[in-house]
């Protein structure tokens, strides 16, 4: 039977009275609904400083496949030369300074010719760009205001736990401010956006217009951006993912100190231990090499690994002393190091442990590693 019925099958089911099961005492029914959790005044407290971003954009007319090389061709050349198709589109995002400073997703903006931030309170202003980052979805606005704005304050989501009550805001569909609640179904979810996956993943219903709205614990803090969900009919299914404010913050911060974001680049192509191409068996007494950190598969010529003396093979275990174990986990590692300092890694080649000192280059706009 499918999951999902209608009215019209709803208005055929006769109700059958359950033998054996009395009601639950009214004390009891009290004392489980006192427990479950009451949003209003987290929503009225947080609810102001949540915004609705309308984007205008202009899309130029491409011609058809169809119409290439064909005599109309021209003619839609000649239609579309010049102007472009007004698009408009709708998301969310959050105040997080009274000056005026909007985060959002970067995909809300794309590439918006005019931006307009509408508070709760119906007032509206033209926003401005301050930066994005297409590595983590992120973008900072920025709106001028005769006085202070409400605002909302960053929490830690490294604090927060699967099962943890979480609310999230935004604009879905257009409709204007909304509020969701759910948990914390799990952490550090990886869903093939990019290097820097990390996401919370939040059964708080999440649907189109949401992104760039705020994820709240329920002490009203930020603890996540609301990027994305996983549906197969477009619409919220309970799995909704949203980039982790430990993260978002230090873009963000960036963003507004020089409206771009630096990350430490080594230049290496790395993969994770333990497959059938993890490298030379150390011998019967080494550690299974799963647990031995990072394998070095490549090292780009010209590159700061390659100038340390980095070389294929190696084994990566730590950074500065912090453990690494997987590919991932270097790449996040190593691009939060600000380029030009100088990192410790630490390394085994040919079974032997050493310390090596790389000086971390520039991430650039397509690196190898």
């Amino acid at each position: 039977m499918s999951p999902m019925l209608s009215r019209r099958a709803l208005a055929g089911l006769a109700l059958v009275p359950v033998v054996g099961c009395a009601s639950p005492p009214a004390q009891a029914q009290r004392g489980a609904l006192a427990a479950l959790p009451d949003f209003a005044d987290l929503a009225e407290r947080v609810l102001p400083a949540v915004v609705n971003i309308a984007v205008t954009s202009e899309q130029r007319g491409e011609i058809p496949p169809e119409l290439r090389g064909t005599p109309f061709e021209r003619y839609f050349r000649d239609r579309f030369r010049g102007r472009g198709q007004p698009v408009s589109g709708a998301g969310s995002g959050f105040i997080i300074d009274p000056s005026g400073l909007v985060v959002t997703n970067n995909h809300v903006i794309g590439n918006a010719t005019r931006v307009v931030v509408a508070l709760q309170n119906g007032q509206e202003y033209q926003a401005r760009l301050v930066g994005v980052d297409d590595l983590t979805d992120l973008a900072l606005l920025r709106v001028e205001a005769r006085g202070a704005l409400p605002a909302v304050p960053w929490g830690s989501s490294a604090s927060l736990r699967v099962g943890n009550w979480v609310l999230a805001a935004g604009n879905p569909f257009g409709l204007g401010g909304s509020i969701t609640s759910g948990i914390v179904s799990a952490r550090g979810r990886e869903i093939g956006a990019g290097p820097f996956d990390d996401f919370i993943q939040t059964d708080a219903p999440i649907n189109p217009g949401n992104s760039g709205g705020p994820l709240f614990n329920t002490a009203g803090e930020v603890i996540g951006i609301n990027t994305a969900i996983y549906s197969p009919s477009g619409a919220s299914a309970g799995i909704g993912f949203a980039v982790p404010s430990d993260l978002a913050r230090g873009v963000i911060d960036q963003l507004r100190s020089s409206g771009r974001v630096e990350r430490g680049w080594l230049g290496v192509s790395v993969q994770d231990m333990g497959g059938p191409e993890e490298g030379p068996r150390r011998g019967p007494g080494a550690a299974p090499a799963a647990s031995r950190g990072v394998l070095v598969a490549g090292v780009e010529r010209g590159s700061p690994a390659a100038r340390a003396g980095l070389r294929p093979g190696d084994q990566v275990l730590a950074i500065n002393g912090d453990k690494v174990e997987t590919s991932r986990a270097l790449v996040r590692g190593i691009a939060a190091i600000a380029p030009g300092q100088t990192v410790r890694l630490s390394i085994l080649r040919e079974g032997r442990p050493s310390e090596l000192p790389v000086q971390v280059g520039r991430r650039p706009a397509q690196p190898q590693g």
